[in-house]
Formats: C-alpha cells, sequence, structure tokens
C-alpha cells in the first residue's frame, strides 16, 4: 500500500549496492544468528501504530512483532511470496464461489496475558476497525463486510451479521461479494485479535494485548518503545516468526543523517542496531566509501512503482492521444539519475502496472522506448493530437521531501523537450493528502507519487489506483480515471478464487488500462537499509521490498 504510502512505518529514498547486496550473506560477518540479546531499531519516525485497527503495517514489520493474524507470508529471496496459516490452521475456506470464507483457529493459542485466543476475539477486533475512533488503517475488508460501510462498530452494542463465530475456534466471514483474495486480506492489520470487550479506550494502542511473539512493555511517543518477549508464545507452534532477540528496543524521532552515522561508525550498542528508515542518496555515497558499511548494507530487487498520474478528466489530458505522447516524453533514465544518483542505484525501468514479485505478472512494454524516451514520437502524437506546438500551463503536484522535489524537476526538464512546459507545485504530505486524494477533481493536471502494495496480489496493484471508486475521498486513484468496462473487468478478477485464472486476468486489465495511458510508469523502485555488524539474517524477499523483522536477530 504504499502511495509512497507509509504503510510500513517509514520515509523514503533509494539505492542498490550490487545484485542483491549484503542479501548474499545473510548471517553477517561475525557468527551465526542464535536467540538472545537486545535489538536497537532506530527509527526517524516519532510515533508507532500498535493498535492494530489503526495500522497499516505489512506482514513482516513492526506490528507484527506483536500482533498475529489469521493469516500470513512466506517471504524470501528470490522467490515469490506465497500465503501461509498464522493462527487459522489454514489459508481459509472458500465457499458459495468465494463469497463465504471459513477459518479455524490452531489449538492453545494464548495472549500475554494467559487468556485463550477465541474466534470472538478476530470478530471483536474487525468490528473495532469499523468505529470512526479507530480508524485509518487497512480497509480491504470493510465493504466486503459491510457494503456502504453501514455498520458503525461495536461500542453500542451492535455486533457485525456478516462475521459468525458458532464456537471458539471457527470464524465465518459472509462476503457481500465473491472475493478471491480473501485470505491475503486475512494477513492485514484488522485480522488480529483483540479480547473481546476490550480496546474501547482510544489509547488502547498504548498497552495493546499481544498475541505475538513480543508484548510492549514500554512506550513512549516520540521517544522511545520497548518490546519483551511473551511468555505464552511458542517458536514450534508459529512457523513465521523466528523471535531471535530477548528484547528489543525503539529509538524514535531520530534524525536519518544521525542514525546513518551511528550505523555506520559501528560502535558500541549501534553493533546491534539496525536503521529502519531508507538510506538517503547522499548517506548511500557515503556508505559507499566504507568497505565495512557496504557490507552491512541490504538492498531490495525491486519495490515501490513510482509514476507519473495524468489528469484524464482535465483539460487537454482527457484525450488519449495526448497521454500516450507522456509515455515517450519522459526520460526515465534522468528520473533514475534524480532519485538516486544513476539508473543502477535507483531501480529498473517500468514499464508495467503490476510490480515485480506478484503473482501472474507479465512483463510487457506497450511504449517502446529507450530510457531517455522517444521525443521525436512524443511531438508526433501531440501533432495528431492537434497541438503541433505543444502543452503549456500544466501543473505538476508531488510531495516536498524524501527527494520528491528533485525528481519531479527532472520530469519537468524531460517533458519540456516535447515542448510540455509544466509548473511544479510542491505539498507538504498533509496538503498533498487533502488537495490531490480527498478531492473528486483537482487543480492539478499531474502528479509525482509512487505504490507498493499492501498484499502480494496485483489486486492491490489495480484496485486502488484505477478503480473508479478510489477517485477522490481519500482514495488513489490520481489520475481520475473512470471507465465503466475496468471497473467491471476489475469486479471480476477480485471475484475469482483460482490464484492463477486470477492473475491472468490481473495482467490483461494491467495492459488494458496503460492502453488509455492514465499514468507512466517511470520505475521500480529499489530499498536499502543498514544495520550494525552484530546484526545477521537480514534479507529482503521479492515481495514486499522491506526487511522481514521475523526472522532476524542478534550474532552470537
Amino acid at each position: 500500500m504504499m502511495k509512497l504510502r507509509l504503510a510500513a512505518g517509514v520515509t523514503a529514498a533509494v539505492m542498490l549496492l550490487t545484485a542483491c547486496g549484503a542479501n548474499d550473506t545473510p548471517a553477517g560477518p561475525g557468527g551465526t544468528v542464535k536467540p538472545g540479546g537486545n535489538l536497537v531499531l532506530l527509527n526517524d519516525a516519532p510515533s508507532i501504530t500498535w493498535d492494530p485497527a489503526k495500522s497499516s503495517n505489512l506482514v513482516v514489520t513492526t506490528l507484527g512483532l506483536i500482533h498475529r493474524r489469521l493469516t500470513s507470508w512466506d517471504v524470501a529471496p528470490g522467490k515469490d511470496t506465497t500465503i501461509v496459516p498464522d493462527l487459522a490452521t489454514d489459508t481459509g475456506r472458500p465457499g458459495d464461489g468465494g463469497k463465504t470464507w471459513t477459518f479455524t483457529l490452531k489449538d492453545g493459542l494464548k495472549y500475554a496475558d494467559g487468556t485463550p485466543i477465541k474466534a470472538e476475539d478476530v470478530k471483536w477486533g474487525l468490528e473495532r476497525s469499523f468505529a470512526a475512533a479507530f480508524s485509518g488503517g487497512l480497509a480491504y475488508h470493510k465493504d466486503l463486510l459491510s457494503p456502504g460501510l453501514a455498520y458503525k462498530g461495536p461500542f453500542e452494542g451492535k455486533e457485525l451479521d456478516s462475521i459468525q463465530t458458532p464456537d471458539a475456534k471457527t470464524i465465518v466471514f459472509h462476503l457481500a461479494r465473491p472475493y478471491g483474495d480473501f485470505n491475503w486480506v486475512a494477513s492485514t492489520p484488522a485480522f488480529s485479535p483483540v479480547p473481546k470487550g476490550k480496546g474501547a479506550e482510544a489509547n488502547y494502542g498504548d498497552h495493546p494485548v499481544a498475541s505475538g511473539p513480543y508484548q510492549l512493555a514500554s512506550y513512549e511517543r516520540g521517544k522511545s518503545a520497548k518490546l519483551t518477549r511473551n511468555p505464552n508464545w511458542s517458536r514450534d507452534e508459529d512457523k513465521t516468526r523466528l523471535a531471535n532477540p530477548d528484547t528489543i528496543e525503539f529509538e524514535l524521532g531520530q534524525d536519518t543523517g544521525v542514525i546513518s552515522k551511528r550505523l555506520v561508525d559501528d560502535t558500541g550498542k549501534d553493533r546491534a542496531a539496525f536503521g529502519m528508515s531508507f538510506a538517503s542518496p547522499a548517506q548511500l555515497a557515503q556508505i559507499q566509501g566504507n568497505a565495512s558499511a557496504r557490507a552491512r548494507l541490504v538492498t531490495s530487487e525491486s519495490g515501490a512503482l513510482a509514476y507519473l498520474s495524468l489528469n484524464t478528466q482535465r483539460g487537454n489530458l482527457t484525450n488519449p492521444k495526448v497521454r500516450q505522447a507522456f509515455q515517450y516524453a519522459v526520460d526515465k533514465a534522468a528520473f533514475q539519475v534524480a532519485s538516486a544518483g544513476s539508473a543502477q542505484l535507483a531501480g529498473d525501468v517500468a514499464t508495467t502496472l503490476i510490480t515485480p514479485g506478484l503473482q501472474g505478472r507479465e512483463q510487457y512494454d506497450l511504449y517502446p522506448a529507450p530510457p531517455s524516451g522517444d521525443v521525436a514520437k512524443a511531438k508526433q502524437l501531440l501533432t495528431e493530437a492537434g497541438f503541433p506546438t505543444g502543452l503549456d500551463g500544466l501543473v505538476l503536484a508531488t510531495h516536498n521531501e524524501r527527494g520528491f522535489p528533485e525528481k519531479a524537476a527532472a520530469i519537468q526538464a524531460s517533458l519540456a523537450r516535447a515542448n510540455i512546459k509544466v509548473t511544479i507545485k510542491p505539498l507538504d504530505d498533509d496538503t498533498y493528502t487533502s488537495e490531490v486524494d480527498t478531492k473528486g477533481l483537482s487543480d492539478f493536471d499531474l502528479t509525482l507519487t509512487s505504490w507498493q502494495p499492501d498484499i502480494p496480489s496485483a489486486n492491490a496493484n489495480i484496485q486502488p489506483l484505477f478503480q473508479s471508486t478510489e477517485i477522490g475521498n481519500g482514495g488513489y486513484n490520481e489520475s481520475r480515471y473512470n471507465n465503466p468496462e475496468v471497473d467491471k473487468l476489475i469486479a471480476e478478477a477480485q471475484a475469482t478464487v483460482d490464484p492463477a485464472e486470477a492473475g491472468r486476468k490481473w495482467a490483461a486489465l494491467d495492459k488494458k488500462i496503460l492502453a488509455d495511458s492514465p499514468v507512466v510508469p517511470l520505475i521500480y523502485t529499489r530499498n536499502s537499509f543498514l544495520h550494525g555488524s552484530q546484526v545477521g539474517d537480514v534479507w529482503i524477499g521479492r515481495f514486499p521490498a522491506y526487511v522481514d523483522y521475523r526472522k532476524f536477530g542478534l550474532v552470537q
């Protein structure tokens, strides 16, 4: 999910070391990772959302340390991510053509306080997510379980009738429509159990009841958090988490430059530290000059889709041929340099909407051109569309930090070659959300952002960005793309239970949408993370482009 989606609780820049970087030596230089010790996590964010109803955290990152979900992901370098059970005995049993999904909880599950985890707790946790006070988390389940979001939460005594718990171990979901990815949706944070009746207070996230390997021992916004072991968690039963450290300390609100310097210097407790934030291009240049630090840099194979949205409902951009001209006018090679100093550091040129590592993805290129673009072809299309002298007066909205102004300038310069004149309007994140995502019709012709799917399904690449229901009201369809046939095909793909068949439908949608040119795919960004010399088994799978917090630990 990321619209440079801060789903994993991090800020962004990009980098590549060489091939898979430190993924090639997962244990680290000092020895073998063994259970024990205190891991230090350095974070530039001032706070962490520990309430599962409010969280958009990925399975492999922070929240998964203290909250389990019905399903989880098997992530490993060089292979596609697959779905596996977590609290449930299997990955869900579909019925009624995908409208009904049944899960059975494993035997003997307990919270950190020793009370049993029951099916009604999973239902209660989901019901909490519908209450206005606990909004903000991933919401893939909401319209499926309460069309039109008519249900408003459990705190006035009303239950969500679409979820049934016939006994303490069984939970049955009756969806409003068939949905083949519901087992993936069951891996999102809201499917974490909350003891029935608890969590009415707004600050439940400051003292959540843990179902994962750790419990929140202390938390102070802007400063720190500490996790200690959950005595009722079993490594033998939980097959997705190794939970190697005895304790985990978070240092919050740290300057990214300071984090980088501490990890490069690699002294004292920083030898047992991991940087949660992506390194910036300037920091990465420093790392490249330090052999020790370079060996401790871990890089993703791929990552989020960086893309340029074209407002399909505004001015001359309503003309598909005009929009197709942008596919050739943009200099993706210049965008790579602006992103991280070179093509190798930034990530591969993108030509598809579905990102690498997702089932069903097909590699194709509807608009073949060199990485630097094809200015003559762009001008030809503009002339055919009735604009032989180009376009003038376009406004490009972008974020005002994390390197976006520099990347927007590269887009501006490359479009100017085709006589497309653009003014850049940088916005802080809150204003960007308000002006671009909340308004149904914006004042902007172009937007520059990126997107990391929330689940390893092409559904999460396509539906949030191109379904017409995602225009405005906080949705992420920034191109204002409204194609009834595409909406129909999205619904059909979502209703397909067989993953291979669904993959084929999503791949066809990828091509169909891009033929209308609502966005220009730019690059598949790469993410890099730096860690201390005592931290080992730090690696990133094919999806997502984040280190798997469940697996790494300290070299003993």
